[in-house]
């Protein structure tokens, strides 16, 4: 990894765009310090003493908790784009947008962020409803400037994201995502610290949660890296004169296909309720019901496990098709040893896929859960866990390989000097 930096850095091109990343990353942790207008921080600590919005304060960095311009994220453009990924399944519409190429892509990245700036401004009403007894004056005119200032801050991020991945090195919104996480570490740090001075927690917690953590590190590096090679042969053909073909090769399937995704996707829709529910304190029905959709509970961790499962699936089917594989596989005369070309391979491809899956749908499952059992086994608490070492590790590896790869291309001088 250090030796790609240096390489990198003696590059101009790629140099301009690290600087271009860092300048995002600086203007993300400032706008997470500038309060949003209206707002009472002497009240508005006592909202959040029982913080069930904790992802969210995660991924943006602390800004959620302070109600900065950019308290709601990146969550909104989240949850637009799970929205258009369903869509493309249900509505033909859109699923023939998804098959129309760049021009197709383009139009479904339009639509994606107009459905962002929509529902950050619904999101953003309703949290200005519920920080009424926060705000300095509780009228129209207060409402509605809250809520464009926390829908810019929100359009902006997804701007920032977008020219990051445009400008910068690998995807814009998972380094912003990223970009909260890591902001956590100091004041998790800290707060190992000072419970170690109060006899809070003792030494050995902190030894095992360290050593934990590296073994999750780990696991997860394992499992991102992890892909079964289905072996490709392709049929020797005559043109011309010449022979091609003839060549071996490999399908690399990852085990873990969809990434960090599908638990995003899963906390996305489980904070749904929890907002809508959590805006109700005072009425008791309401108050049991965003109970049970508490980290600990036992229906967030089953609905969370499920969740998981099922994205996992839904958003490997929409990114890796078998009939696609085995279709072009067929028409530049490849086949899998021992199968015919066409339906009989995208069978076998998709028995493959499905089993990989479902071992990459258990690992995902448990690293999410895996912040409960630290927090019981160590009794810290850190506001983060395997969730986030999940992304931030995911982000990380994908980030260096595109960095790895621009150095390669850039640095590559072929047998002809």
């Amino acid at each position: 990894m250090l030796s790609t930096l240096i390489n990198a850095l003696k590059v101009k091109e790629l140099r301009g765009k690290l600087l271009f990343t860092l300048i995002m990353f600086v203007i993300f942790r400032f706008g997470a310090h500038i309060p949003a207008p209206g707002i009472n921080p002497d009240v508005l600590s006592s909202y959040f003493s029982q913080n069930i919005f904790g992802f969210i304060d995660i991924i943006s960095g602390g800004a959620f908790k302070n109600i900065s311009l950019f308290a709601m994220g990146i969550m909104p453009y989240i949850n637009a784009s799970i929205i258009m990924n369903l869509l493309t399944i249900v509505v033909p519409y859109f699923e023939a947008l998804s098959k129309q190429g760049p021009e197709g892509r383009k139009k479904m990245a339009q639509l994606t962020r107009y459905g962002c700036v929509i529902l950050a401004f619904v999101q953003a009403l309703a949290m200005s409803f519920y920080l009424k007894d926060a705000m300095y004056s509780f009228n129209f005119f207060s409402v509605l400037a809250l809520a464009i200032s926390l829908t810019a801050g929100t359009a902006m991020l997804m701007w920032m994201g977008e020219m990051i991945t445009e400008k910068g090195i690998g995807n814009g919104i998972s380094l912003i995502i990223f970009a909260g996480i890591a902001s956590r570490i100091p004041n998790g740090c800290m707060y190992v610290f000072q419970s170690l001075r109060s006899g809070e927690t003792n030494f050995f917690a902190v030894l095992l949660f360290v050593v934990i953590a590296l073994i999750i590190i780990v696991g997860i590096i394992y499992i991102q890296e992890g892909q079964r090679r289905l072996p490709v042969q392709y049929a020797k053909r005559v043109v011309g004169r010449k022979m091609y073909g003839g060549q071996s090769t490999f399908i690399p399937m990852k085990v873990n296909q969809a990434g960090v995704i599908p638990i995003i996707f899963a906390m996305s829709l489980l904070m749904l309720p929890t907002m809508i529910f959590g805006f109700f304190p005072n009425n008791a029905v309401c108050a049991a019901i965003a109970g049970w959709f508490s980290a600990d509970h036992p229906v967030y961790m089953i609905l969370y496990v499920a969740l998981i499962i099922f994205f996992t699936y839904f958003y490997t089917a929409v990114t890796f098709s078998p009939v696609d594989v085995a279709d072009n596989l067929k028409k530049n005369g490849g086949f899998i040893p021992g199968l015919r070309p066409g339906r009989p391979t995208a069978e076998y491809i998709d028995k493959i896929l499905t089993r990989l899956t479902l071992a990459g749908a258990i690992f995902l499952a448990f690293i999410a859960l895996l912040p409960n059992l630290m927090m019981a086994v160590t009794g810290l608490d850190l506001g983060f866990g395997g969730t986030s070492l999940l992304i931030a590790v995911g982000v990380a590896l994908d980030t260096m390989k595109q960095l790895e790869s621009q150095v390669l291309m850039r640095s590559y001088q072929g047998f002809m000097k």
